[in-house]
Parts: C-alpha cells; sequence; structure tokens
C-alpha cells in the first residue's frame, strides 16, 4: 500500500497544505507587520481626506485631528479640569488685557466697554522651543540655505519631503506668531476667519487691502510679508510679541487656542513657494511645520497618514490636578510624567463603517466610534435610560466614552417670511405651537440611538450660562412634573396655534389649510425616514409640510437671500463661550443683507441690547443675569425650534488609557498612553487562525487525488 505522506509529496499537495498551515499563524489577518506587533503606536482610522492642513486654513474637525499634534499656538485648554480652562501651551503665561482709551491711556480693568478703544495681549514665549525636523531648514557647512534656491530639474526628481538628504531645525521666535497673523490676511490662502478678524485685530483689514493689491499686481509673485506692516500685530522683543484689538472683545483670547495662530516659519513659505512645488504636493496644506509634539511623517490620503514624535519637542509634562473623579478614573495615573506617550500614531483609510468597525473588534484599531449599523452590538439601555456596554463589549474590556457636543441642531424660522417670521404676539405663539409639536425626544429616541438631549435654548452644556435640570427648562415648549421636565402636550400646541388665527391648522379668515414649506439638504433613505417624521410632526396639528429638497449650493442660496422659510441647521461652538451662539440670533448678524451666521434673520432689539452687553462681560453672577434674560427672549419669540444637543458616543480597548472628552481641546493624542504587550496579547487571543476549513479541503483533496496516484502507480508497476 502507497503511503499517503508519499502521494502528497509526489503530487505537491503535501507542500500546498504546509503552505497554507504556515500562513496561519497567530497574526493570519494582521494589517500591520508582524515586526510592529509590540510597538508604542497608536492605531487609528480616517474616512476623508483632510483638504487643508495650512493652519491658516483649516477649519475643518477631520483636519484639526492632525493639526491639533502639529502646530502649537500660545495657549491651550486643560486636558481634565472643567468647566474648560486656558493655560500655557507655547506661551510663558495666559497673557492679561490691557485697556486704552482713545488717546492711548491705561484704563482699569473694570472700566465700561464704550470708554475702552483698544484691548492689548502682550504675550512671552517660551525660550528654547524648536521646531520639527524640515528640509526648509537645512543648511550648509557655510550656513547658507540647502534648498531655498532649488532648479527644475532637482524639484523635479522630488516626489515626498523624505527625498530631501538634509533637514535642519531652528528656535522658535516672536515674529513667528505674527507672521501667521499677517497670513490671516493673505488673499491667496483665503482664511475663513480673516472676515471676523478683520473686524477685531487693528489694522488686519487694511493689510488684506494691501496684500490684494499686491497679488493683482504681480500675480505670480511670491507675498513677502516681512515686507508689509500690521499695527495690530507686532513684534516687541525675541520672545515677545503685542496684539491691538479694537475695543473690548474678551472672547479673544481663546482663539489663541487655536491652530489659526500658531507660528509659522518664514522658511517653510520661501521653500513650498519655489516653482513646482505646489505639483508635488509640496505645501503648507500637505505638510505642515510646526513646534508640536509630533510631525506628519507620511501623507498618503488614499491610503494611510502617520504621526511621529517630534524629536526636538520641547517637553512637557502630563497634568497634576483635575476634577474630583478624575483620580478614581485613573486619570492622574501619569501626573508629572513627560509627554508625549506614543511615538506614533498611524491613521488608516477607512470609508466604510463596517471595515473599521470590524478590525476595532479585532484589536486593529485602539478606539472607534458607534455607527447605526453596530450601535446595538455595543450598546444597551439600562430602565433607567442609561446607556452601558453589551456583554460582548465588556467580555473584550471594551470601556464607552460619552459626551454632550458643544453644539446644538435646530430648525430655524425665517424672520422676514410673512408666515412663519415677525415678533407679533400670534406669529410667537405659531412658532411656539410648532416647537412643542415636533417631538424631539422621540427624534433623538428613533434616529440617534439615544445620543442627545433635547434642547432647551442655544446654549448647549459645559458653556458658561447653561443651567441644568428644571431651572434651565424653556417653559414655553416643556413642563416640569415630579422634578421631571416633560414636553407640554399637544392639545397646549393645537391651543397656540388657534390663538395664532389657525384653528385646526386652517386660516380664520379664510378656511384655507396653513401650508409650511422646509428646505433641506438631506438625500437617501435615512434623509426620507427623518423627512416623513417631520410631516408627522405636524400631522397632529393639521398642518401641511412640504419638503424642498435641494443642493448644497441651492440651499446655501435660499439662506442667503432669505427665500427659504423652514430649515435645519447646526453650530459647533469654536470656543466655550455663550457669545458664540447668541450671536447666530443678534440682529446685525442676519444672514440677508449682511451675510452674517444668522441665518433665521431674528432681529430682537431687546435682545440685541443685551448681546452687546452681555458679550463684553466678564463671567460671573451679573452676567449669568443678562443671560438668563436672553434665554427668556428668545424662548418667548421662538426664532428657532431648539431641537438637540448631540451626545457623542466612542469606545476604546482596554489597553488605552488617558481619555476623557475635551471638547475644545484639538491636541490631546499627547496625553494618549498604549499598553503595546497588552494589545498584542488580546490580538493573538481574538485572531486565532481557524484551521479545520483547511483540514477539510485537504482531505478532500486526497479522497479525490489519492485513488488516481494509486492506480497510476499500479499500472506502471504492471508494465515493469
Amino acid at each position: 500500500m502507497v503511503r499517503i505522506g508519499a502521494i502528497l509529496s509526489r503530487t505537491g499537495l503535501l507542500g500546498i497544505g504546509l503552505a497554507l498551515l504556515a500562513g496561519c499563524s497567530d497574526t493570519w489577518n494582521n494589517p500591520y507587520p508582524d515586526s510592529d506587533a509590540h510597538v508604542n503606536t497608536l492605531y487609528s482610522a480616517f474616512s476623508e481626506r483632510p483638504k487643508h492642513l495650512d493652519p491658516a486654513r483649516s477649519y475643518s474637525s477631520n483636519e484639526v485631528e492632525f493639526t491639533g499634534q502639529i502646530y502649537e499656538p500660545p495657549l491651550q485648554y486643560h486636558f481634565l479640569k472643567r468647566p474648560y480652562t486656558l493655560i500655557p501651551l507655547s506661551a510663558e503665561a495666559v497673557p492679561t488685557p490691557r485697556y486704552l482709551d482713545a488717546a492711548g491711556h491705561a484704563l482699569p480693568d473694570d472700566a465700561p466697554s464704550a470708554a475702552i478703544a483698544e484691548t492689548v495681549y502682550e504675550i512671552g514665549i517660551r525660550p528654547g522651543i524648536r521646531y520639527q525636523p524640515h528640509p526648509a531648514f537645512a543648511r550648509d557647512a557655510a550656513g547658507r540655505f540647502r534648498y531655498h534656491a532649488l532648479d527644475a530639474a532637482t524639484v523635479e526628481g522630488i516626489s515626498r519631503i523624505g527625498d530631501f538628504a538634509y533637514t535642519g531645525t531652528r528656535e522658535l521666535v516672536a515674529a513667528d506668531y505674527v507672521y501667521q497673523i499677517k497670513r490671516l490676511a493673505n488673499p491667496r490662502l483665503s482664511s475663513p476667519i480673516f472676515g471676523l478678524m478683520r473686524e477685531h485685530i487693528v489694522g488686519l483689514g487694511e493689510l488684506g487691502t494691501a496684500l490684494e493689491k499686491a497679488a493683482q499686481a504681480r500675480p505670480d509673485a511670491a507675498l513677502k510679508l516681512d515686507d508689509f506692516k500690521l499695527e495690530g500685530a507686532q513684534v516687541v522683543d525675541r520672545y515677545t510679541y503685542r496684539i491691538r484689538i479694537k475695543g473690548k472683545y474678551p472672547q479673544f483670547i481663546y482663539w489663541l487656542a487655536m491652530p489659526f495662530f500658531a507660528p509659522i516659519p518664514w522658511e517653510a513659505e520661501v521653500f513650498y513657494a519655489q516653482p513646482g512645488m505646489a505639483d508635488k504636493n509640496l505645501t503648507l496644506d500637505w505638510q505642515p511645520v510646526g513646534t508640536g509634539p509630533y510631525y506628519l511623517s507620511e501623507n498618503d490620503p488614499n491610503r494611510r497618514m502617520v504621526l511621529k514624535r517630534n524629536p526636538y519637542f520641547h517637553g512637557e509634562t502630563y497634568p497634576a490636578d483635575g476634577e474630583a473623579e478624575d483620580r478614581q478614573a485613573g486619570l492622574l495615573a501619569e501626573a508629572g510624567k513627560p509627554l508625549p506617550f506614543v511615538e506614533e500614531a498611524v491613521y488608516s483609510l477607512e470609508k466604510e463603517t463596517i471595515p473599521y468597525w470590524s478590525k476595532f473588534l479585532q484589536g486593529y484599531y485602539d478606539s472607534s466610534g458607534i455607527s447605526s449599523d453596530s450601535f446595538d452590538q455595543a450598546v444597551q439601555f439600562s430602565s433607567g435610560g442609561d446607556p452601558q456596554l453589551t456583554d460582548s463589549m465588556r467580555d473584550k474590556d471594551i470601556h464607552l466614552v460619552t459626551a454632550v457636543a458643544a453644539s446644538i441642531w435646530y430648525v430655524g424660522f425665517n424672520m422676514l417670511d410673512p408666515v412663519v417670521g415677525g415678533l407679533g404676539e400670534d406669529r410667537q405663539k405659531l412658532r411656539r405651537a410648532l416647537s412643542i409639536a415636533f417631538d424631539y425626544d422621540e427624534f433623538i429616541s428613533i434616529f440617534l440611538n439615544g445620543r442627545g438631549i433635547p434642547a432647551q435654548g442655544p446654549i448647549p452644556p459645559g458653556l458658561f450660562g447653561y443651567v441644568d435640570g428644571v431651572a434651565g427648562m424653556n417653559p414655553y415648549v416643556y413642563e416640569a412634573h415630579d422634578g421631571q421636565i416633560v414636553r407640554r402636550p399637544i392639545e397646549v400646541a393645537k391651543k397656540l396655534l388657534a390663538e395664532a388665527g389657525y384653528p385646526n391648522g386652517r386660516d380664520a379668515k379664510t378656511g384655507a389649510p396653513l401650508v409650511l414649506y422646509f428646505d433641506t439638504m438631506a438625500s437617501g433613505p435615512d434623509a426620507k425616514s427623518r423627512l416623513d417624521w417631520m410631516k408627522k410632526q405636524l400631522d397632529k396639528l393639521n398642518v401641511q409640510l412640504v419638503v424642498r429638497g435641494t443642493d448644497y449650493n441651492r440651499f446655501q442660496d435660499k439662506i442667503r437671500k432669505g427665500n427659504a422659510q423652514l430649515f435645519e441647521w447646526g453650530w459647533n461652538a469654536d470656543y466655550p463661550d455663550p457669545e458664540n451662539f447668541f450671536f447666530l440670533l443678534y440682529g446685525p448678524n442676519k444672514k440677508v443683507a449682511s451675510g452674517g451666521e444668522n441665518a433665521a434673520n431674528y432681529d430682537n432689539p431687546e435682545f440685541n441690547r443685551l448681546f452687546e452687553h452681555m458679550k463684553d462681560m466678564d463671567n460671573g453672577p451679573a452676567r449669568q443675569q443678562v443671560v438668563d434674560a436672553m434665554l427668556e427672549i428668545v424662548r418667548r419669540d421662538a426664532p428657532w425650534i431648539f431641537a438637540y444637543y448631540p451626545k457623542s458616543f466612542g469606545l476604546r480597548h482596554g489597553w488605552v488609557h488617558n481619555v476623557k472628552p475635551n471638547l475644545m481641546a484639538n491636541n490631546t493624542l499627547k496625553y494618549r498612553r498604549i499598553d503595546p504587550g497588552l494589545r498584542a496579547e488580546r490580538r493573538a487571543e481574538w485572531n486565532q487562525p481557524i484551521l479545520w476549513p483547511i483540514a477539510l479541503l485537504l482531505g478532500g483533496m486526497i479522497a479525490v487525488v489519492a485513488p488516481a496516484v494509486i492506480a497510476w502507480r499500479r499500472r506502471e508497476k504492471s508494465r515493469a
């Protein structure tokens, strides 16, 4: 009898089987090299290529995930403290504003806003901070820049930043911050905050005009910003610069914690401005240059982006203080230790949520959001309505991280519209009736898997001015029962509607049905179900809702011209101050005519007066009183249906430490700590190869091939 092993050997099946089995190691499906199993690397993903990484242009959340780790503005938010607290980053201290009158004389800190002509911030920078390694700083033995005068042939041979053989660094100086502020006015960059900042920084608007003329006169020449002066941003000495603000604008201090005000070295602009560089994607938009704990070592947005630890990072330590519960949560275990903890962060492109979710469960991503498709697998609600992890998640030592976003979604009424607009009592009652009818408690449950909180006004939780519980309730839409906030009955809405002149949803004078028009950019199956839900809300009042779908550009045009009647909109906080939400309802900011962010075109003189007073006040009881008065006005007038404050749900594996949601800070990667050994253990445990299909396949192949081989051997022997 011929041995099976000999048959397999002669037919090559043994080699195939051994190869298959050899390929099934513990990391048989690992998307990363086996050599990286124990490296101190964080693994994450992105779904859309960041469009701008230049701090003068970048304003999107998917961009700041990278820019926040690379650039260092003078200030940052304390990682753990709440309410959100500004602390120094590259600055020596949080600057204290000085107030001057029109003659340039100093004023006391409590001077009335009307007397303040200018606010001055003098910012001292810590000496010894250095930029990341970059070829823009490289010099030869004679001290000349190696790469500031490249010829076309040299540029043609370069495909990525790593192709340059030499790099260098230099110390951060105050002039780099002034240079960046000037860049905000560069017309070729189209900074999204130039329009706002020109209203506040002395001389920035004039600088923009001068740069526009220079750009038109020499369209192919680089703008040399050092040739242009800016009164509102001046170098005092090597480590100090001064910013002058028109009047009083206390919210400006928050902007100093955003990448817009991070330093940019002039060498980087000269380097990238050379002919042919932009064609190779060698620009600040693709290859940023900063002083932060990380630098972008790889930018292949069709595959992956990699942040590596900056070898010249000036150093920082993990915070030693926080809130009372932080110590119990283990968030102070690293107090005083040097940052950053992670050596590298690898972000892979994942356009679809299902592959991302699968790799997270296998341990190949360290954290994950929760899509609607996977929500029930990850989260369940207790009888009290509290979110908690499912048993399968807890078994994997996965942790749930939740936070209410500093954001709001609302349905806006065009206050210029003859039907739903106006400040008359009947129009107020109409809008309040609709506000009651739109049951956003139900919406949050159906469409958001409970990931939201019904909004009681324009200010979200976590910001000064927000009041929790019954004391902060919108009494025009909700009422309290036994300490619980519940939506007013639909009968109240029907009564208000009748008092507004539309009994049972019909015009009291003509008998015509009340028809409202809702403009939206929403599309797709999920959008259809949401729009159907909106129609059903108004069916309760016998009011008809006509949905007018449109594309983004057309929608924006209708809002800009005031041609919409009802629309859905949202806003994310730029900084933690009620002014950043109340300005959305400030009359002079109306979208129509002024082009401001007041898309509802709401214009109440009393609200405007209080806004102008409130925006310049320091936080305290007096300011809270003004905020409360403003909330009463907008709740009564109801220019918005206050829909909900979004609530984010995220997951992290047990090997990821120092995770606390910080909705203002964008530079939190440096605080993360990874346990690579535990991660490698868990990956091996969760990704054991399944060998029985291979064994079954080999058995089947043997069963098919062996009889034929045996028969062939017998024929060979008989011939012999």
